[in-house]
């Protein structure tokens, strides 16, 4: 009888204990987590609930205050907050994922054998567009821009177009300049058509690529759907959680939505919106839009073209053609009408700007309404080229650059030729912006270049391509530190997107948005960076890739 009554004391103790700890949904342990947090504090568990970070911390206490459905061991492995992208195009992205790939070809040639297969492997019939994105005669021999002949001789029914890697130039054969109805002497504000002899070559860049684009059959939802769903899959298996998608419309807003209340799509999205009057009377008549999955706040606007394609506006002529400096996409009126709008409705501005007259003119247009010190975050996305005497104005506006480090080691290879040996320093030089602000969003601008996070690190700090070159670096005085790149790629993206008490660092009462990766990235050699494997990626507590 005292035996009997001294087991059921126990089980009472053991039911009132286990009773006094909190439920929650996950329990992650075993772990070597980086919360990147304002301490950079390390923890060896964390504990999940209702999507949400509830605990981060010793394994120790975890267990001793919580009870969890789900305990997941991850092996001593490493957990860093989910990756953001702070400029890229998901969308743009997804649905090049079904046309011509043109990444990685050496020569014109090479183009067209790609798009030889594309034709004959999706049996595309007359008539059909043909479309595909990559090319960038800079990596080619023969670096001049190539001319259409072929295109016309093989395809003359079927509409081409076949766009450069940064998105700034393209080159349509005849069928769709007939389309378009362009004129070899027709000229074009903010946009070139270039001609040989009087004679279209099929080449467009910037504003004239448009009168092209606008032709081709508007992608539907369902396609658009898939297009998101794909692109999502491969930003999952590369770390990131949440991505801003840079230039969008209305219609890609209400989709978006739609997506996500039907739980049809798990990552996170940060929208901006194209520079369209249609956009703008969205925008101004539903107002802003902020939930867990979906943020949608300003705009994004073009200041001028790219370097490669030397439609990026400089003060100073071009180093290789002492003919151009480049030009502007808009005149000034537009700028600074967007900006009064953008200001006196409190919303964002985000204006890529990569020569130094555009990065100078956008400087001082954003100083006229900002004035001083502020709270708005708006953004130079790129910086790319940056006048030595106008690095302050971004501290003296608290502008945000926003830059994608891979640029810098994918352009290394021709800068020099466009700039000169003196205006290349003051280029990609993200150590000199981070000092304006002291902070930093990093971004990779894909499908321009790779989706991956880890080579946005590796080109951060090292001032390296994948292919390990140059072998001191680029330009390394403006390389950043292991510690500030990671901010980068995480709490410093989430700030430049109002987002910060949200995400960006593995800290209780944030959404659980994290990875796990095999490398331990803030002290790990050198070489091992790029060898890094995404093992896992949650967001809001779900596991949406991995084993």
């Amino acid at each position: 009888m005292k035996i009997a009554s001294y087991t059921a004391h126990l089980i009472l103790i053991v039911f009132i204990i286990g009773c006094s700890k909190k439920q929650a949904d996950t329990l992650i342990y075993n772990a070597q987590i980086q919360t990147v947090d304002g301490n950079f504090s390390t923890a060896d568990a964390m504990v999940i609930k209702h999507e949400k970070i509830l605990f981060v911390g010793n394994y120790k206490n975890a267990i001793k205050k919580f009870v969890a459905q789900n305990k997941v061991d991850v092996n001593q492995q490493f957990i860093y907050p989910g990756f953001i992208d702070a400029h890229a195009h998901l969308l743009g992205y997804g649905l090049q994922l079904n046309t011509v790939n043109l990444l990685n070809t050496k020569s014109w040639d090479d183009v067209v054998t790609n798009v030889k297969s594309f034709v004959k492997t999706n049996n595309i019939k007359p008539n059909e567009w043909i479309t595909g994105r990559g090319w960038d005669q800079n990596d080619w021999n023969d670096k001049t821009f190539p001319t259409n002949e072929i295109l016309n001789q093989l395809y003359p029914n079927n509409p081409i177009i076949l766009t450069r890697i940064d998105g700034h130039a393209a080159i349509a054969n005849q069928k769709a300049i007939e389309l378009a109805q362009i004129q070899p002497n027709q000229q074009i504000l903010g946009g070139a058509i270039i001609t040989e002899n009087g004679k279209l070559t099929g080449v467009l860049v910037d504003n004239a690529v448009d009168l092209v684009t606008k032709m081709i059959p508007a992608a539907t939802n369902q396609e658009k759907t898939v297009a998101l769903q794909k692109a999502a899959q491969n930003c999952y298996a590369v770390g990131l959680t949440t991505v801003d998608d840079c230039g969008i419309d209305a219609a890609d807003v209400e989709l978006l939505k739609k997506l996500y209340t039907t739980n049809q799509l798990d990552i996170k999205v940060y929208a901006m919106l194209s520079d369209s009057k249609e956009n703008f009377v969205y925008l101004l008549k539903n107002g802003k839009y902020n939930s867990k999955q979906l943020n949608v706040n300003g705009f994004k606007i073009y200041s001028d073209g790219a370097l490669g394609s030397r439609g990026a506006c400089l003060l100073d002529p071009y180093h290789d053609k002492q003919s151009t400096t480049g030009f502007l996409l808009s005149n000034y009126t537009h700028f600074d009408s967007v900006a009064n709008l953008l200001y006196q409705n409190k919303m964002q501005m985000n204006t890529h700007a990569i020569g130094d007259s555009a990065n100078r003119t956008i400087l001082n247009i954003y100083g006229k309404y900002l004035k001083g010190k502020n709270n708005l975050r708006w953004r130079i996305e790129h910086a790319q080229v940056v006048n030595e005497n106008d690095f302050a104005l971004f501290g003296k506006y608290n502008i945000v650059p926003s830059v994608q480090p891979t640029h810098a080691t994918s352009d290394m290879y021709w800068a020099v030729d466009r700039l000169g040996n003196k205006r290349v320093k003051t280029a990609y030089a993200y150590k000199q912006l981070l000092q304006q602000n002291n902070w930093l969003p990093l971004g990779t601008d894909f499908p321009v270049e790779d989706i991956s996070p880890i080579k946005t690190f590796y080109a951060a700090v090292v001032r390296k391509d994948d292919k390990q070159y140059p072998a001191n670096g680029f330009q390394t005085e403006n390389a950043l530190s292991r510690k500030e790149a990671l901010q980068g790629m995480t709490i410093w993206a989430a700030k430049s997107n109002f987002e910060e008490n949200q995400k960006g660092s593995i800290e209780v009462g944030k959404y659980a948005d994290f990875i796990i990766l095999n490398t331990n990235l803030l002290n790990c050699p050198e070489q091992d960076i790029l060898k890094t494997k995404v093992l896992s990626t949650w967001i809001n507590g779900k596991k949406v890739w991995g084993n």
